[in-house]
């Protein structure tokens, strides 16, 4: 499943695009989303006839393997993917993420612990058709009732998502295999050491460029991938003409039963090579989001299929003449005037495929964190201008480093591609089951017709997938192994996040403890802004009374922080924040949950601290015009919370916002509201990285003239927060220690005190995903024993 990045922002509305607008979306859809797809022509026919069939080398084998293929062409991208997947999107989005989000929305199956009801007034979360639950199925209701279905599903789709990280460690090491392959068709053959060496030259530069961003060579992918398209299309239609007109008669399926007929067993377990073909048709689904359905079907059926039928006729019509170059049939079928040009455009197109799946490796990665299923890990923004390209940099040398092995280990396609079969079809094989959950859960539409749509898929994938699995001796083993070692990582973090969260949830502090300490909380107010982040999205967390118990003072103002994923794609900026209050008023306690997509990046813009002033100040404001809130106020201390946009409250907001640029030359004679220690612990700082002066972007806030006329309380608090955060902002954040129970089992110890401690130690830390400088950063130590 590729999940490739494009230059086209994912939030657009297709019914506004015109017809232009779709071409040109078309137009870069072919570096993104058909490389993969369209290089398959390389290596499909020798996969097929090396093996079981080699007793079956001969014209009437040739026309029906080419009829397979037609037909494995036509059902799966044409007729599954084009016709229904596409339009089974979440706010655009496609995949099978996509697919398991609409189901989370539509059914409460999801699993991650810190959902809350005012996540569902989101303006994504309400895409598709409206859910009644007086009118919910017997089916959803079957599902939402069993916790272990609802853990089957999750365990489903990191299932496929880690097949998908197989496929990034096998699709280069294919394509770009499978294009060197040329250089044996020549005069002068190189050894097989020699073609392995350029091939691992050409992988080890393709993965060093990661860093560089998608974006910077975006420009040359559609080229590429076009100019190789028009290149097989006229290659196979000259092999057409000159070899085997006849070859257009094998299109009548007439010839997969002449096949079945004459090859028996051995033809069935030549699906595993058959299946090659659709290698990538899982990207036409999983890149909606950077593109629109119409660019996508309009592409792939005015250029893509019929450039790759017309080049797998030719490609058959060649061998049923010259059986003998089945090893190396394609580049065998090549002119020899045209040989080298197309044996240029061959590399640079398999390298195309190979990137967009390894952008698309990053993706899945990413969502996988956004679900808590996969540890902190840094994620690059690589462009400022195009949403949605990303680069990690721990899974790209990851990557590189085993798909160097397989193609070192391996060195053959024929290997690799009985590998790369059985991941790409039990991914397809997990994406038509969610798309006949879809069908009944979201588009409520009945059993019989998913059963319908499920059982003829699966009856006809079940084939090929049967026929791929008797290939696991001869190298399909491959994926199962990296799908175990990923699945493993994966789950035995979820694990150990949900059990730190239901320490968390068990532990925190009692509101009635808070209120009983009056507003002081019984300890020192210090001036400034105390943001307490925490995994919780209600209550007190432990690490704020294990603060303030071992060192009695406290911020004057205190904001308890949630950074939270919801089963959205996309949260708007103005949706982002939700403002509530903890105690009253006296009390300045705060809470902030930000929620996030499972495709946003978290930005560093630095300006997290002055939005979120922003935001309280309008949530201070907007209480205080409520009266009925107010009247209320005493029955929902931790209760209501709004959404709060400070980029929508620039307009009519009662602080003005002045910027000015310091030039600091950390002098402590400089009067500061800061306190002298922290001037003097920044001097230090700046010591041990001159840079002379140091300029810094600095953020004034101040009441407006119209808050005259507000009343005394509301105009004190803001003065408060204002002051608080004039003279600085703390981050506290638990640095915490997961360790097992003693009365637990030997496999929960083994999962917590090995696994689960093992993966905290070697990924980021929470602040540093955070994007929380260092220089504020207070880290209070926490055991918690799950």
């Amino acid at each position: 499943m590729a999940v490739a990045e494009s230059g086209v922002s994912p939030r657009r509305n297709p019914s506004q695009l015109s017809w232009m607008s779709n071409l040109i979306l078309a137009y870069q859809s072919f570096g993104v989303v058909y490389g993969d797809l369209s290089t398959s022509p390389l290596y499909v026919f020798p996969c097929t006839f090396i093996g079981k069939l080699h007793k079956h080398h001969n014209e009437e084998a040739v026309f029906g393997a080419f009829s397979l293929i037609f037909w494995t062409l036509t059902l799966f991208p044409l007729l599954k993917y084009l016709l229904v997947l596409l339009s089974a999107d979440d706010n655009g989005e496609g995949g099978t993420f996509a697919l398991y989000s609409l189901l989370c929305r539509h059914a409460k199956l999801s699993l991650l612990p810190n959902q809350q009801a005012a996540d569902e007034e989101l303006s994504a979360y309400k895409f598709g058709p409206s859910t009644d639950t007086r009118t919910s199925s017997p089916f959803r209701r079957f599902l939402e009732k069993h916790k272990w279905l609802r853990t089957a599903l999750l365990l489903l789709v990191l299932f496929g998502a880690a097949m998908v990280i197989g496929d990034g460690v096998l699709t280069p090491a294919i394509s770009v295999l499978s294009s060197m392959s040329g250089l044996q068709a020549t005069d002068k053959k190189l050894t097989d050491g020699e073609l392995l060496v350029l091939a691992c030259v050409i992988l080890v530069g393709l993965f060093a460029l990661q860093h560089c961003g998608t974006h910077r060579v975006a420009f040359m992918f559609a080229p590429i991938v076009i100019i190789w398209l028009i290149s097989i299309l006229f290659i196979g239609l000259y092999n057409i003409l000159h070899w085997n007109p006849k070859i257009i008669h094998a299109v009548s399926p007439l010839y997969i039963i002449k096949f079945f007929r004459v090859t028996g067993q051995a033809g069935w377990i030549s699906l595993g090579g058959i299946l090659l073909s659709v290698t990538g048709t899982e990207a036409i689904f999983a890149n909606l989001g950077h593109f629109t359905s119409v660019s996508i079907r309009l592409a792939f059926a005015v250029v893509v299929y019929p450039c790759l039928v017309v080049q797998y006729m030719g490609q058959a019509a060649f061998l049923s003449k010259n059986l003998g170059s089945i090893p190396n049939s394609f580049y065998d079928s090549v002119p020899d005037p045209v040989f080298w040009p197309v044996f240029v455009i061959a590399t640079l197109a398999a390298i195309v495929g190979s990137q967009a799946v390894i952008t698309a490796t990053f993706s899945i990665v990413k969502q996988c964190h956004a679900l808590g299923c996969f540890p902190r890990i840094k994620v690059v923004h690589t462009s400022k201008h195009i949403y949605g390209q990303i680069y990690i940099p721990e899974i790209n040398w990851i990557l590189m480093i085993l798909t160097l092995a397989i193609t070192i280990g391996f060195q053959d396609t024929t290997l690799i591609g009985n590998a790369y079969g059985i991941a790409c079809m039990i991914v397809m094989f997990i994406t038509t089951f969610f798309m006949a959950l879809v069908i009944v859960v979201v588009w409520q539409k009945s059993c019989f017709l998913a059963a319908l749509f499920l059982g003829t898929l699966w009856i006809i994938e079940g084939v090929y997938l049967s026929a791929a699995l008797m290939k696991v001796p001869q190298g399909g083993w491959v994926p199962f192994v990296l799908t175990f070692i990923f699945m493993i990582a994966m789950y035995v973090w979820h694990y150990g996040t949900r059990r730190k969260y239901s320490f968390d949830l068990h532990n925190k502090v009692s509101l009635k403890w808070l209120l009983g300490l009056g507003p002081s909380l019984g300890i020192v107010r210090v001036p400034g802004i105390g943001l307490v982040y925490s995994e919780l999205a209600t209550g007190v967390p432990a690490i704020f009374s294990h603060f303030v118990t071992n060192l009695p003072a406290f911020h004057k103002v205190v904001v308890f922080v949630c950074v939270k994923s919801v089963p959205v794609p996309h949260v708007s900026p103005e949706e982002r924040f939700l403002i509530g209050r903890v105690c009253p008023k006296p009390y300045r306690m705060y809470r902030c949950i930000v929620r996030y997509g499972y495709k946003d990046i978290q930005r560093e813009d630095g300006d997290f601290e002055n939005q979120l002033v922003q935001s309280i100040a309008e949530f201070i404001q907007m209480e205080a015009s409520d009266l009925q809130y107010s009247a209320s106020e005493s029955q929902t201390y931790d209760g209501r919370m709004a959404v709060l946009s400070s980029q929508k409250s620039l307009s009519n907001s009662i602080l003005t916002v002045s910027e000015v640029e310091e030039i600091d030359f950390a002098d402590p004679t400089i009067q500061s509201s800061k306190s002298m220690t922290l001037q003097s612990l920044r001097s230090v700082y700046e010591d041990e990285y001159p840079q002379g002066q140091v300029r810094r972007r600095h953020v004034r806030f101040q009441l407006t003239p119209s808050s005259d006329g507000m009343e005394s309380s509301v105009r004190e608090e803001l003065m408060d927060l204002i002051r608080a955060k004039e003279a600085g902002v703390a981050y506290i954040m638990g640095h915490s220690y997961v360790k097992s129970r003693k009365s637990s089992s030997w496999l929960k110890k083994m999962t917590i005190d090995i696994g689960y401690s093992f993966l905290r130690k070697n990924c980021r830390g929470p602040a540093v995903a955070l994007n929380i400088p260092h220089i504020s950063l207070i880290e209070v130590g926490m055991i918690y024993y799950v």
